[in-house]
């Protein structure tokens, strides 16, 4: 059956629905910064692994103070409070979840920097800014959840000033999958929907075909599949022990769920069907 089309920004769109029903859950599960780890020995916790992905991503995104970013896909406001925090950009963050935007206001308070990282409610693949309004767009672990994600790119090209810059991380696909071996993962796509939302995967080259068709140049690709592996060791560890607040939150079936999910993703991760990866390009410095 065809998907029906809704909204984005309605409470009744699916990253919408979805963040707003997990985001108390999403927090015992995946931690505070709610996206994969980047695991250098493997030994790291998953707050630091969080963390030291946050800090690739800055690496190739080079805040500079007073700069104007756009985060797309914010979450709870953790990345875009940091880069006002530490870099003195002026951040605006867009989600289309009221949850996440309350917290990320809330984040924004408590961090004292209100005057600078602002959030509301937006669809990254129609974006509610002029042209030319932004000299970075951050788009971290959220474009997996656009089904557009020409839209995406094409919006995020548009907001972006002349020489501006793009830095997005995500779930990948390897390879663009055959539909016998689709229905062979049927179920585990299913499962995978339910515990995360509905979830579109592209492979890198579909990344670097569209930003090209968008009039920017590539400046970096990786794939991090190897490095944000261990992520599904740790999530299983917290739903492990947070098991009773989770289950009060979601339910029995749906901790259930997570943890079965974990060995999915482990699978695909090993099997090179999912995966992760990790880029950023740039807008041409001439205007038009």
């Amino acid at each position: 059956m065809a998907d029906i089309p809704v909204d984005p920004l309605s409470p009744n769109s699916e990253p919408a629905k979805h963040y707003d029903s997990v985001v108390d859950a999403w927090g015992r599960l995946l931690e505070e910064d709610l996206h994969y780890g980047y695991f250098q020995s493997g030994r790291e916790s998953l707050v630091d692994a969080t963390n030291i992905l946050t800090n690739q991503m800055l690496k190739l995104a080079q805040p500079r103070s007073g700069e104007a970013v756009l985060d797309v896909g914010c979450g709870t406001g953790k990345a875009a409070c940091r880069i006002a925090k530490e870099y003195g950009a002026r951040v605006t963050g867009v989600s289309p979840s009221t949850v996440c935007i309350e917290r990320a206001n809330a984040m924004a308070t408590a961090k004292g920097v209100t005057e600078l990282a602002r959030f509301q409610i937006a669809d990254g693949t129609a974006l509610p800014f002029n042209d030319s309004s932004f000299d970075l767009v951050w788009v971290m672990e959220s474009s997996h959840l656009m089904p557009d994600k020409a839209a995406l790119i094409s919006e995020s090209a548009r907001v972006l000033c002349p020489g501006g810059r793009l830095v997005l991380c995500d779930i990948i696909l390897h390879r663009k999958l055959p539909l016998q071996e689709m229905l062979q993962h049927r179920d585990e796509f299913l499962l995978l929907r339910d515990v995360f939302g509905r979830a579109v995967m592209e492979t890198p080259q579909f990344y670097v075909e569209t930003i090209r068709a968008c009039g920017m140049e590539m400046s970096a690709l990786e794939d991090i599949s190897n490095p944000t592996y261990c992520t599904f060791d740790r999530w299983r560890h917290n739903a492990l022990k947070n098991r009773e607040s989770v289950t009060e939150l979601i339910g029995k079936q749906s901790w259930e769920q997570f943890l079965v999910s974990c060995d999915v993703l482990e699978s695909f991760w090993s099997r090179k069907i999912l995966g992760y990866g990790i880029l950023s390009a740039k807008k041409s410095a001439i205007a038009g």
